[in-house]
This record gives structure tokens, C-alpha cells and sequence, in this order.
């Protein structure tokens, strides 16, 4: 009898995202709760599950690692990793909140209209994250920075923005002020030099209006994460998928939500498989999100 394939799913906060459960269950994975984990609990979690299970049983075992906070969970992921004993190794996913997923769906879905449109690379792009101060800005902010790209994320408090950027630089290797912070109230004076914006603020704010748009004299790509009404960026409808924005007086195209929900979903999709089926222990998180989505769009 063939053992189950048993995704063991930790997260320090109370509840698992529904939509990570739906996702590892629609992969062939039976997920397995472990709630309100601290990180030093991380450990014993791995080793309880590796050492219970013979060799065709672990190559139909892994770990998951969601939560809310990208640094947290990357440092719950590296717990993961050094607890592993050889040959009991298993894979490791993290995906916070989807965060990792999005932010690589959302880097190639734009990266992929800079090539199509402007033939360019990310390679130089001036990169505007507004609302850039969680994980779904922090990681496209990394992704693009590793990238070559001059990124600058935006958020209300200065300080804040400040204190992302340089976490950005010294924990995920970025290039030396690859990554800059700085304070929404200048939004105005950066915007003509921005040839790519990515919206990463809450739901149900718009980021940008249609002034706005037609100040950045330079955009050619902007993303938008916002599903709920209004848009994120005026103009830029959930399906749009390099479509021309009116406002625009740089002829810049719009990557809306869904059609950036649709290339997280696959690449969610199939690190979850990459899991199991590649038959080797794997340890995945946002830049091997980025080359599974790349090949996606």
C-alpha cells in the first residue's frame, strides 16, 4: 500500500490560509496543521517528521511554510533546512501568505511585457513599489533588484520604508542600495522617472490616478495587485494583461490582478508537484517561485 503524500503545514500565526490548504490538496498533497509555531519549534517538527517514515515514505513527504511575515518565515525555512539529517532529507516550500508566489507572478508578468512591448530586460528599470512595505512588495522589490533593477519602495512612514529596504539589502543579498525606502508624500517628485510601478497596497486603495499615470512620462509597465474596487491604478481592469493605459502619455501597458492571479496560481501550482514528483529533496521559495512563473508567461 502506497503511503500518503503528507504536507506537514506550519505557520506561527492561529489559522492556515485557506487558499494554501486548497492549493496543496488540489496538488495531491494531505495537508497537516501545525499552528501558532514559534520558531525554535521548527526543529523538533522537521525531525519528529523524517524520522517517522522509511525512504518511500519521505519521498511522499514535505514541509510547508506559510504565515504573514517574510522574514519570519524565511528564518522558519532555514530552520527547516538545518534540521534536516541526511538521507531523511524532504522538501521545503515557504510561500507567506501567498506573498512569494504573487511577487514572482507579478516580476515576470512584468518582465515578460518589457521584452514583448520595449524589448528590454528588468536589467536598469527604475522601479517604483508603492504600498511596497509588506511581503508581497519586500519580495518583488528583492526579485527585481537581483535583477539589476533600481527599486524604490514606497510606504506611509518613511522610517519604515527605510527600515524594509535595508532588510531587503542585507538579508537577501540584494545589490548594494538595490533597494531603496522613501515616503509616499514624494510619490510626485519620483513618479516622471518611473518606468515601472508595482501596487502593493491594501485592497481597496487606489495608488494612482489618472493624473498621476500621466505624470510618469517614462512608464512603461505598471502591475497592479488591487482586485477590489477602485483599482489599485486608474484605468488598469482585473483582466488587463498589457493592455495600453488611456492615461498614459508613455504608451505604458497594464498587468492587472487576475491576470497576475492566474500565473501565481500555476506557480503555487507547481512548486507544490515540483514537491514530490521531481523525486529529490527540493527547497523552494521566492526566486525559485520566479523561475517557475517566468516560464509560466
Amino acid at each position: 500500500m502506497e503511503k500518503t503524500y503528507l504536507l506537514h503545514m506550519i505557520t506561527p500565526e492561529k489559522n492556515l490560509s485557506a487558499f494554501d490548504v486548497n492549493m496543496a490538496f488540489d496538488a495531491g498533497w494531505t495537508g497537516v496543521p501545525y499552528l501558532g509555531v514559534n520558531l525554535d519549534e521548527v526543529a523538533t517538527i522537521v525531525q519528529d517528521t523524517i524520522f517517522s517514515r522509511g525512504p518511500k515514505g519521505l519521498k511522499r513527504t514535505g514541509i510547508f511554510i506559510g504565515g504573514r511575515d517574510m522574514h519570519l518565515a524565511m528564518d522558519m525555512f532555514n530552520a527547516a533546512k538545518e534540521a534536516m539529517v541526511s538521507p531523511f532529507d524532504i522538501s521545503v516550500l515557504t510561500d507567506p501568505s501567498g506573498a512569494f508566489t504573487t511577487s514572482a507572478a507579478m516580476v515576470a508578468t512584468v518582465a515578460h511585457q518589457l521584452k514583448v512591448n520595449n524589448k528590454e530586460e528588468l536589467t536598469g528599470q527604475r522601479i517604483l513599489v508603492i504600498g511596497g512595505t509588506g511581503p508581497v512588495g519586500a519580495s518583488a522589490a528583492v526579485l527585481a533588484a537581483k535583477l539589476g533593477a533600481e527599486v524604490t519602495i514606497l510606504g506611509r512612514a518613511v522610517d519604515k520604508a527605510n527600515h524594509v529596504a535595508e532588510l531587503c539589502n542585507t538579508r537577501y543579498g540584494t545589490v548594494v542600495e538595490g533597494v531603496k525606502g522613501d515616503a509616499s508624500d514624494h510619490l510626485e517628485d519620483l513618479l516622471p522617472e518611473a518606468d515601472v510601478i508595482f501596487a502593493t497596497a491594501k485592497a481597496g486603495i487606489q495608488v494612482l490616478d489618472e493624473t498621476q499615470v500621466a505624470a510618469a512620462t517614462k512608464l512603461k509597465v505598471a502591475a497592479d495587485l488591487n482586485a477590489v474596487p477602485p483599482a489599485g491604478i486608474a484605468g488598469l481592469n482585473l483582466l488587463d494583461n498589457g493592455k495600453p493605459l488611456a492615461a498614459s502619455k508613455s504608451g505604458a501597458v497594464g498587468i492587472g490582478p487576475l491576470a497576475i492571479g492566474d500565473i501565481k496560481y500555476q506557480t503555487q501550482q507547481e512548486l507544490l508537484i515540483h514537491m514530490y514528483r521531481d523525486g529529490i529533496p527540493l527547497n523552494l521559495h521566492f526566486e525559485d517561485a520566479f523561475e517557475v512563473a517566468m516560464k509560466k508567461v
